[in-house]
């Protein structure tokens, strides 16, 4: 993604939509943000009053007078206690004021960054495989952790701050023109310069912090990739380069962070000059009116007071224009991710599927990952519900990628696949995707108990259904004899329990589901010739009644098979049936190539 490819405004304008459920916590953040403006303007009051009216001659301000008595306005001692109980006020309800606005904060970003993560975390799981495959986990990963708070960074240290500081700059702005029109002029002539400068460092800073976001995201690949292949980094004894790997790879976010610093320095230091040289003109200008009786002393301060409340907000503002770029790249990240399209689309109106009966066909079907690399080309074969589809070939062939195109973990760049004679596209996709079940050669097992990874096929299934799967799964003994028997931890991707345990348990999985549609990804490969005789037991009952691809090197495990594909460089070799079983699963036909 190039850095800039979405305007400050549409950003801005994505985030508030995104926080539309949250309107009312951050107008109340708002509300709250919004009483500083009169806080900071009744903040130098009682210093006024105490030069004015206590050490000089002045009377108390006109609204004291017709609030007090006429002889507690006369007492100088009675004003001074009023100054000093007025300060204790205004700092007792400002620091209320800070405690209401930290809570409603708190509270109201982490709603807004979970509402937002868990829509990125959907998206990316809707997202298809292709994507995954090109991208990898960790960038994905990254933009959901990281680039998520952006929502709250902006919406709340963005918004907020900016609405409130223009509401301050406002009201600073009057009461500085009421006292003196010339000054408050004069410190609003650094107004230009501040944009200019901001506009000047904001898309350096977007491009800059991008930068440091991509490279930190690389350090976590390497982080993620060793952590997962820990056991390999081991038994090579390769600790050490994985260490320089990372490192390398962390101190050029190092680097970029410090060249972010410098700009930023940069442009906090051009900031602070331009208020300074306002604010030093300001005290000359306003010096000479004291002297010349154009001022009281007590209104200079009172100035000088206000100017500092009032290139606050100027400073913020700014501030917002330049440092906010950082945020603005995490949500460009964010939304970026949002915007990728599925390769695999639903249609508008798809169509439902409760149960299919199981025929299957492939029609001229070729798939490529990209134009320069084609996998599967003009495949066609036709098979009848419950046969069992035994697919070989050599490693890259196509095989797995032939059961991908079945589930719609991609669709065909050509050509057609029916099920029950309906194309495949034309379903609706949750429904499709529940008339197969998937048995793979590294089971997949979530770092939770056994039972809850067995149930993973059917969320809410009694304990006398997980355990009749596991029983028809071979896995029944063997969890007994764990210490927690179902309830047993698996650990991080089920690496508690054996090659041939994770295998059965899969198997399980499988029978819970109870799909029409069986597909076996060499679920035996890994496994020794005892536990492969175990888990093709079960296996023979899992296909029993369903139709079955299974995807295999060893020729034993394909003895059953009623339908034998060879598939060779992309391309379906040939097509074999066995005879004396052909014809109890129907007829089977295959279109181009034989």
């Amino acid at each position: 993604m190039t850095p800039g490819t979405y305007s400050n405004v549409t950003l801005f304008r994505r985030m508030l939509r995104q926080a539309r459920p949250y309107w009312p916590h951050i107008a109340t953040t708002l509300l709250l943000s919004l009483l500083a403006t009169p806080l900071a303007l009744l903040t130098p009051l009682p210093l006024k009053i105490a030069v004015d009216s206590v050490i000089g001659s002045h009377p108390v301000p006109l609204f004291l007078e017709s609030l007090l008595p006429a002889d507690a306005t006369h007492s100088k001692t009675a004003v001074l206690v009023l100054a000093a109980g007025l300060l204790v006020a205004l700092a007792l309800v400002s620091q209320l004021q800070g405690v209401g606005i930290s809570l409603m904060r708190t509270y109201t970003g982490e709603k807004l960054v979970l509402a937002f993560r868990a829509r990125l975390f959907r998206h990316v799981q809707l997202l298809s495989l292709s994507y995954h495959d090109s991208r990898g986990a960790t960038d994905s990963t990254y933009r959901i952790q990281y680039d998520a708070p952006a929502i709250e960074w902006i919406t709340l240290d963005g918004v907020i701050p900016f609405i409130t500081a223009g509401f301050a700059l406002t009201g600073m702005i009057y009461v500085t023109a009421r006292i003196d029109l010339q000054l408050a002029l004069v410190a609003l002539a650094v107004s230009p310069v501040l944009v200019l400068i901001s506009q000047a460092y904001g898309r350096r800073l977007r491009v800059q912090w991008h930068e440091v976001y991509k490279v930190q995201s690389s350090a976590m690949t390497v982080v993620q990739e060793v952590l997962a292949a820990v056991r390999v980094v081991k038994a090579f004894g390769q600790e050490a380069r994985e260490q320089e790997r990372f490192i390398h790879h962390a101190s050029e976010g190092l680097w970029a962070r410090i060249r972010v610093a410098f700009a930023e320095a940069g442009f906090g230091l051009l900031i602070g000059v331009t208020i300074a040289v306002g604010t030093a003109i300001v005290l000359l200008i306003g010096v000479r009116h004291v002297q010349s009786g154009v001022l009281t002393l007590g209104d200079l301060l009172l100035v000088m007071a206000y100017l500092t409340q009032l290139y606050g907000p100027l400073q913020t503002l700014s501030w917002l224009a330049g440092h906010l770029q950082r945020s603005l790249a995490s949500a460009e990240r964010a939304f970026s991710l949002l915007d990728e399209a599925p390769d695999v689309a639903e249609r508008q109106d798809p169509r439902a599927l409760a149960r299919a009966v199981g025929a299957v066909a492939f029609r001229k079907v070729s798939f490529a990952y990209d134009d320069d690399h084609p996998v599967l080309r003009d495949i066609s074969f036709e098979i009848s519900p419950g046969a069992r589809v035994g697919i070989v070939g050599a490693t890259g062939g196509g095989k797995t990628t032939l059961a991908g195109l079945l589930t719609r973990f991609y669709d065909p760049t050509a050509g057609q696949i029916l099920l029950d004679s309906v194309d495949l596209r034309d379903y609706k996709l949750t429904d499709l995707r529940n008339q197969f079940a998937i048995v793979l050669q590294e089971p997949v097992l979530f770092s939770t108990s056994i039972a809850e990874n067995i149930t993973y096929a059917c969320p809410g299934a009694s304990r006398h259904d997980i355990v009749a799967a596991a029983k028809a799964a071979n896995a029944h003994e063997f969890i007994l004899g764990l210490p927690q028997g179902y309830e047993s931890q698996v650990g991080e991707r089920g690496m508690r329990l054996s090659g041939g345990e994770r295998q059965r348990i899969s198997l399980a999985r499988a029978f819970l589901k109870d799909a029409p549609i069986l597909i076996l990804d060499e679920p035996t490969s890994s496994v020794d010739m005892r536990t492969e005789a175990a888990i093709m037991e079960a296996m023979e009952r899992l296909m029993h009644g369903r139709t079955t691809f299974m995807i295999a090197h060893r020729p034993s495990t394909l003895t059953t098979c009623d339908v034998l594909l060879a598939i060779e460089n992309g391309r379906l070799a040939e097509v074999e049936s066995a005879v004396s079983t052909a014809a109890s699963a129907g007829p089977v036909r295959s279109w181009g190539r034989p």
